[in-house]
């Protein structure tokens, strides 16, 4: 365990506590440890590393999520991992050298997450992890190398689920650094239930009474023109049985219009959402099929069907205590028609994993309060 030594508490500098987002799962996580260290009067510094900068992926969730408007804004953009990294530690580095934070909190797993924390390591800034412990055990995942990298740099790691901790300390990671706080992004959807409009969705988008809502982004799913196209046919084939809507992310956006995914009338491909209309199209959804894990965390507490096209999750929690079950695309209809005829509520848990309770947020600062005192 590194040990940092600091003679005032957190939030005591001009900029306290530096937050560290850049991809809209981010923004959804942080929006809660945010309000929560403000009603304790912490000193706080949003730097946004603008990884997710389209508008329709980034400031439109600060606005849904009523984030403050971030008071750094890094621009980094896309480009390859390499590229894409050196510019974050080149950027990041700057900002806390001449902003000297008491602690760096990042959040998930992005690119914006590992650089960081790494950064922040070298300059001896304590670091908090939010979402730590996560394992797909997958190293063919990007953010599995991330999320492992950035628990063994935290001083503090923030588990959202029991077996986060299990991975944590079989890699060694000391006990006294881990906090199980239960889930942010639940405290965001849970204090928004009453936004979630599902009718009004429906009527300004002119969506169907009945539907599946897909959304796929992942490199294994969408980078390969062939898997892109064999995913195509499975969506046709699903709606066949019931309208499909696909709010399009960026990355496979090309690749499904080459594959003619729109060519089906009971397809509906739309823009990227918002935070408020995403989780409304989810809520009102027979099903969806995903392959992201914030989707698989917000369909356990809404009860939706959850069909998750990948090989493994890094969220069992979601499949022992939620809708979500783990699919292939051979078996995606017929885990679809299952999904539509109610065996999947009907065989769900329906139990909420454990401190998902919507103060998630307060704990992590209580933690962060002691812990600098």
């Amino acid at each position: 365990m590194r040990v940092v030594a600091t003679s005032v508490p957190l939030g005591s500098r001009d900029t306290g506590i530096v937050h560290v987002v850049g991809a809209r799962p981010n923004f959804v996580k942080a929006a809660p440890v945010v309000s929560a260290l403000r009603a304790r009067g912490a000193h706080q510094t949003v730097v946004h590393t603008g990884q997710h900068y389209d508008d329709r992926m980034s400031a439109v969730f600060f606005r849904d999520l009523g984030l403050p408007t971030p008071d750094v804004d890094l621009g980094v953009g896309s480009g390859s991992h390499a590229s894409q990294t050196a510019a974050l530690i080149v950027g990041l580095e700057k900002e806390f050298v001449e902003r000297e934070p008491g602690a760096v909190v990042v959040y998930g797993d992005v690119n914006s997450t590992v650089a960081a924390a790494l950064v922040a390591a070298k300059l001896e800034i304590p670091v908090a992890h939010v979402e730590a412990g996560l394992r797909s055990f997958d190293n063919t995942m990007p953010e599995e190398i991330n999320r492992r990298v950035t628990d063994q740099l935290s001083d503090l790691c923030f588990a959202t689920s029991p077996e986060a901790i299990g991975h944590l300390a079989a890699e060694g990671v000391s006990p006294d650094r881990v906090h199980l706080v239960g889930n942010p992004m639940i405290d965001t959807l849970l204090g928004n239930l009453d936004r979630f409009d599902v009718d009004a969705l429906r009527e300004r988008l002119d969506l169907p009474e009945r539907y599946v809502a897909a959304t796929l982004h992942r490199p294994a799913n969408v980078d390969d023109a062939d898997n892109v196209e064999r995913l195509t046919d499975r969506l046709h084939e699903i709606a066949d049985l019931t309208d499909v809507v696909m709010p399009v992310h960026p990355r496979g956006e090309a690749a499904f219009e080459r594959s003619g995914l729109g060519d089906h009338p009971r397809v509906r491909l739309l823009a990227p959402l918002g935070y408020l209309d995403f989780v409304a199209l989810t809520r009102g959804a027979a099903a969806v099929v995903t392959d992201s894990g914030g989707v698989q965390e917000e369909t356990t507490v809404l009860g939706v069907p959850c069909l998750t096209l990948r090989p493994n999750t890094e969220r069992p929690v979601t499949i022992t205590h939620g809708t979500n079950q783990l699919v292939t695309e051979a078996d995606l209809l017929q885990a679809v028609t299952k999904a539509l005829h109610g065996h999947i509520r009907e065989q769900a848990a329906q139990t909420v994993p454990p401190l998902w309770d919507g103060r998630s947020g307060e704990r992590i600062a209580a933690v962060l309060t002691q812990w600098s005192e």
